[in-house]
């Protein structure tokens, strides 16, 4: 695959409608290759966005959990570092902090964040 197509391939993926089967296939390609930092953010701010919007209360909540589990792994794996998108991982957790896995991806922040680098 040349670098556009690659491009492109990644483009695709963060314009998606976020899903179980998207977040899955990017946490799969986080643990193969290295992807760039800018698409991993930008697709976190991507799934982040899709949980604030949706309206419907069961999804919305499904969608955090998957979403917050997915970041922890993230974080786990060294995949993304957490001081790039602090402030904007905090606010997603404060927001939907009734979620355990919200508050517990909070605590794991607040860890991270107290410890020395």
């Amino acid at each position: 695959m040349n670098s556009s197509q690659i491009t492109d391939y990644l483009s695709a993926l963060v314009g998606m409608e976020m899903s179980l089967h998207s977040m899955e296939v990017v946490n799969r390609l986080t643990t193969l290759v290295d992807l760039p930092s800018e698409f991993v953010h930008l697709y976190i701010a991507n799934c982040i966005s899709s949980c604030e919007n949706i309206k419907e209360k069961y999804m919305q909540n499904r969608l955090v959990r998957l979403v917050c589990v997915f970041l922890q792994s993230l974080i786990r794996n060294k995949i993304i570092n957490v001081q790039d998108l602090f402030i904007e991982v905090q606010a997603f957790c404060i927001e939907f902090s009734r979620i355990r896995e919200a508050a517990s991806l909070f605590r794991l922040l607040k860890t991270l964040e107290n410890q020395p680098t």
